[in-house]
């Protein structure tokens, strides 16, 4: 398999900048006949004919055969060759990951999820990470020549266009990207993980023709991924989205970014943690109670089974997170007037314990003028929403799409 347009990107080539026009015609509108696509991309037949040739003689592109129609001379239809080449996603969450592969068409290929990987930000956690990833590549089906890119999510302050990841791995000035990339020898991007599920619901979810969207993550930490006229906003240095760092209480709780009063310190999955435990210490009854006794560790994800067990305790705090939420995402209402807030993350998986408590807050604290145009949906992917995001910015990427 060639790459030959693909190493030519960076390379500014106009011949493979309109390779990459037509390939992401098909992968947005899927197979037509070379008449058509001149016509949509208002290049001459004699051009796009060369260009989908060369595509066709690199495994990019296949020729379809003839279009059924009702009569007179029946066109070829030509389209992406999905097998030409695939990418990886991982999403690091705070106990676990969770990897996947698509093809070039965007289709899920494999997926492997809820991988144990208990963050440390050392560099034996960095090189364990590593060797996770090269234990999900090694078992995939597919010849690793074809696998393009790997997109990597990163939770915290995270400069894709450099590479750095200023909130982990933060070892030396050398790019997070390229220590992945020299470790495991296929192209690696990093991303913010909110923006990546932003990306993932977008392109794959709940989005059904928006483009101002505000994508809200509620899980360990709190974080927020923003599409302005459909496109990921990143901000100067891309730390735009840090939604859980907001000033919004007068406590003397120190969030891990070292400040006081951030409203992650009271809406999100490790205030819930930190408040089920007090209260287990307390007395309060829960269904994890036995294994508090039996010494085991309580997770998040065990709270949130907990609540979808039925479990009061479990179900309480993450409605009060919801309605403290809400009353921060009725600001960003008032603020950016979005088409659509999406909510998700691993404290969305709980369904209305959390939708509900969100709405019915956002109703009393936004402007109902503002308001009444907003979506207010949950996310469609659910605990897929990072890898899959992570995929398709890989693939974006690598075509210089964003």
């Amino acid at each position: 398999m060639k790459h030959s347009f693909i190493e030519d990107i960076e390379l500014g080539s106009k011949n493979a900048l309109m390779k990459i026009r037509i390939i992401s015609y098909y992968i947005n509108n899927g197979e037509n006949s070379l008449a058509d696509l001149g016509r949509e991309m208002d290049l001459t037949v004699p051009t796009v004919t060369k260009l989908v040739g060369e595509l066709i003689d690199d495994g990019y592109v296949i020729d379809f055969g003839k279009q059924e129609t009702n009569g007179g001379r029946r066109p070829n239809i030509y389209g992406l060759n999905p097998n030409s080449g695939y990418f990886v996603g991982v999403d690091i969450k705070h106990f676990r990951i969770n990897m996947a592969l698509i093809n070039f068409k965007g289709d899920l290929m494999q997926t492997k999820t809820d991988i144990p990987f208990h963050y440390e930000n050392t560099q034996a956690n960095l090189e364990s990470l590593c060797d996770l990833i090269e234990e999900f590549i090694s078992g995939l089906n597919v010849e690793r020549k074809k696998i393009f890119s790997i997109g990597i999510n990163i939770s915290g302050r995270v400069n894709t266009e450099t590479g750095h990841s200023y909130s982990r791995y933060f070892f030396s000035e050398k790019p997070l990207s390229e220590i992945f990339q020299d470790r495991l020898g296929i192209h690696v991007s990093i991303d913010n993980d909110s923006r990546a599920m932003a990306y993932g619901e977008f392109l794959k979810g709940v989005v059904h023709g928006e483009k101002n969207i505000i994508f809200i993550n509620v899980s360990w930490g709190l974080g927020m991924g923003i599409i302005s006229d459909g496109k990921l906003y990143y901000g100067k240095s891309g730390f735009s989205g840090e939604f859980g760092h907001l000033t919004a209480f007068d406590n003397e709780i120190i969030c891990h970014c070292g400040k006081k009063g951030c409203l992650e310190t009271q809406a999100s999955g490790s205030y819930i943690h930190r408040r089920f435990m007090e209260k287990l210490e307390e007395g309060n009854t829960s269904i994890l109670n036995k294994k508090l006794k039996n010494g085991e560790s309580i997770t998040i994800e065990m709270i949130i089974n907990a609540a979808m067990q039925g479990d009061m305790l479990a179900i309480d705090l993450i409605e009060e997170v919801g309605i403290t939420l809400g009353k921060h995402i009725a600001g960003l209402i008032n603020l950016f007037n979005p088409e659509l807030v999406v909510i998700g993350g691993s404290l969305a998986l709980t369904g209305d314990y959390l939708f509900l408590p969100i709405k019915s807050s956002i109703k009393k604290h936004s402007l109902n003028l503002v308001s009444k145009d907003t979506g207010i949906k949950l996310s469609k992917l659910g605990d897929l929403t990072g890898v899959v995001g992570a995929c398709m910015l890989a693939r974006s990427k690598v075509l210089g799409l964003i």
